[in-house]
């Protein structure tokens, strides 16, 4: 599938085929590519729990809210975002040249600690970034996918037994949709979106297609 055709077709799919799985090398294939997004520094600041065993995802849609997707999906994606990731410096130089592991070795903890907004702030952007990945990859792959925030983020650690410091950021179910989603609520003009040079100078006009 072409990329732009990807982008245009992945919607936030909530009724899946409750019997479909994915093989371990479809899992392998969705977030081997996925964990290509990039993050600071390479410090690859996420954890992914992948759940398809069915206990674990009745738990987890018990706390979303009994949201059904959760528990219909193929295999539902648990996005931990590594708050302290920063601090694992010889873990993600590990493979970099050992000129560029002495330079991140002094600057990268001294940019983030005592910063907890910064650290949050980052793990917040590579979920983000990845997130994005998975979902595109699992169109590609002729799949839906559907990302979500509405649950009790404390439950959901807890059911899958994810640190404190490496909380479930996000949340993707990804399968085999058996209904299309709604109708796009429509996006705003490019004006209202764009400012070019300096905030609230126009540039760009006109409509987005979001057909």
């Amino acid at each position: 599938m072409e990329l732009i055709d990807a982008i245009r077709q992945r919607r936030s799919v909530k009724h899946f085929d409750a019997e479909h799985r994915l093989t371990e090398d479809e899992l392998r294939h969705l977030l081997g590519h996925a964990f290509l997004a990039p993050s600071s520094f390479n410090m690859q600041n996420w954890h992914v729990v992948a759940v398809d065993d069915q206990a674990q995802q009745d738990a987890l849609c018990e706390a979303s809210w009994h949201q059904a997707q959760v528990k219909d999906c193929s295999v539902t994606l648990i996005l931990g975002g590594s708050i302290t990731g920063y601090k694992k410096v010889a873990r993600f130089t590990r493979k970099a040249p050992e000129k560029v592991q002495e330079m991140f070795a002094g600057f990268v903890n001294g940019l983030y600690d005592g910063n907890e907004q910064l650290q949050r702030d980052e793990a917040v952007r590579s979920i983000g970034l990845l997130a994005q990945n998975i979902m595109l990859i699992a169109k590609d792959m002729g799949l839906d996918s559907c990302p979500m925030i509405g649950y009790d983020a404390a439950k959901v650690a807890e059911i899958v037994g994810l640190p404190e410091d490496c909380p479930p950021l996000m949340m993707i179910t990804v399968g085999r949709g058996v209904k299309a989603a709604q109708a796009r609520m429509g996006l705003f003009d490019f004006e209202e979106l764009v400012s070019h040079n300096s905030f609230g100078k126009k540039g760009l006009c006109g409509e987005i297609d979001d057909k």
